[in-house]
């Protein structure tokens, strides 16, 4: 992090620099805005900025100043991923078929970041409707990564990913129905954090509601316990959120993981692909946490194929945004997820039911998988960040070998799961490793990252060294 550029803080950092009066909300806000002045128009991050972000940093700036701040995230900037609603600004989800009016309420995440002090910087880009891995919408075009334009920032929170690696302030909000919040943290150098399924309340529900979660994005693992702090408040408009008291996550999380039995796993129902610098941060990790005291050894939860569970619950919620949606505006639809929806459409109820029954099945294994150990260790992505340029062809295949075969299992079994950056690939490209606990133990997750993360020191992306060469391609293009 930075010791001198407020926009490459950590929270924590921000927080105390304003409690001993040495930065002002305003500062810091400015500070963030400046870079994105310079650096958005090649990482494309946003959706839209809030307009009111500048006032509510000036209320925060007052509070502080009367020594009476309002929560614990007074004054630090927030982005919303642009699935989730932020009262009085309009939720596209990356999409040329939605309208354009302003939503009515805020979404149970972000009024748990406001209520904490939060200040809201504007909306990241996603893929449309949250549906693939590759960092482009019809509605925004494609976000580009930090590290390198030239490769993909990710899915589908791709702006969130976009504005940590390119120091848009601390904290980010992504959702991740399979690997959405994990994925672009990984490509991009960030810690993401997908709870057990409910910690975080969302409303509306999306096309994917039953399996996604929304969930932190940042720089630092205590920063990612912080905001879900924030956000991991109980909410009547959920139905199925977890009615646990709030607290505060960062609590025991430097209690090591010394006597925790951690699994290196390579199979989740099958053999997910990963290359020979994925295996090698694994094997790394793994002896990492070794030395720090868990006792580490291969498993298999012997889970079922866990590729025709996700391609059934993925296709059906796209075919049923599909079927829901007037012919003329499907013409405007990214080809790929009519290309899914159109694929998986025609599946009879039998076949979906037998899919979901499949995922219960998986969920039973890996709950009784964590009875013997505490931590799942694997990779997040079978490869560094890709080509962000490339066409997405034969999504379904892609969904289980490019994009997302070590994320969605998680999903599926509804239990918590943390990547954290694991250093850089020979093409100076982030890498990150995967850890998940047993459902509602996102305590182990954020302790064996933040080992993990004392170990391993990674570099912040630079994306003054990329500007030029990004200026060149477009003037080339």
């Amino acid at each position: 992090m930075s010791d001198t550029d407020p926009a490459l803080m950590s929270a924590e950092q921000l927080l105390g620099l304003y409690a001993r009066r040495r930065l002002s909300p305003v500062e810091a806000l400015q500070a963030v805005m400046e870079r994105v002045a310079r650096y958005n128009p090649w990482v494309n991050a946003f959706a839209m900025l809030n307009p009111r972000a500048l006032a509510q940093a000036g209320e925060s700036e007052a509070r502080w100043a009367a020594g009476r701040p309002m929560g614990p995230l007074d004054g630090v900037p927030v982005t919303v991923k642009d699935l989730l609603n932020v009262q009085g600004m309009p939720t596209r989800r990356g999409s040329k078929t939605t309208d354009a009016t302003p939503a009515a309420e805020d979404a149970p995440a972000v009024m748990g970041l406001k209520a904490a002090g939060a200040v809201i910087l504007g909306k990241t880009t996603t893929t449309e409707f949250g549906w693939k891995t590759p960092g482009d919408c019809p509605l925004h075009g494609i976000s580009r990564n930090a590290w390198n334009p030239q490769r993909t920032v990710g899915g589908s929170s791709s702006g969130a990913g976009a504005a940590g690696a390119a120091g848009f302030g601390p904290m980010h909000i992504g959702t991740d129905a399979g690997g959405s919040i994990r994925i672009p943290a990984a490509y991009c150098g960030l810690v993401g954090m997908k709870p057990s399924y409910g910690r975080i309340p969302q409303w509306p529900h999306s096309a994917f509601g039953h399996v996604s979660c929304a969930g932190p994005m940042t720089r630092g693992v205590r920063d990612a316990a912080l905001m879900m702090s924030a956000m991991a408040i109980p909410d009547v408009r959920d139905p199925f959120c977890v009615h646990d008291e709030p607290r505060d996550w960062r609590e025991g999380i430097e209690a090591g993981v010394a006597g925790l039995r951690v699994a290196v796993v390579r199979r989740l129902g099958y053999a997910p692909p990963i290359d020979a610098e994925g295996e090698a941060a694994m094997l790394a990790a793994a002896r990492v946490l070794s030395e720090h005291g868990a006792i580490v050894e291969e498993a298999d939860p012997e889970l079922p194929d866990t590729r025709h569970v996700f391609g059934r619950v993925w296709g059906v919620a796209l075919a049923r945004l599909v079927n829901t949606m007037a012919p003329e505006k499907r013409a405007l639809l990214d080809r790929g997820l009519e290309e899914v929806a159109e694929r998986e459409g025609g599946m009879s109820a039998i076949d979906y039911l037998g899919a979901e029954a499949m995922r219960t099945e998986a969920a039973h294994a890996m709950a009784r998988f964590h009875l013997r150990y505490d931590l799942v260790l694997c990779p997040t992505t079978p490869t560094a960040a890709f080509d962000a340029d490339a066409p997405t062809i034969r999504p379904t295949e892609a969904l289980w070998r490019d994009w997302a075969p070590w994320t969605f299992a998680f999903n599926l079994t509804r239990q918590p799961a943390i990547t954290v950056p694991f250093g850089l690939d020979e093409e100076g490209m982030p890498r990150g490793v995967q850890l998940a606990a047993a459902q509602l133990r996102d305590d182990l997750c954020f302790r064996a990252a933040r080992v993990i993360e004392r170990a391993v020191a990674v570099p912040v992306a630079r994306p003054e060294l990329q500007a030029g060469a990004q200026a060149c391609a477009n003037h080339h293009h």
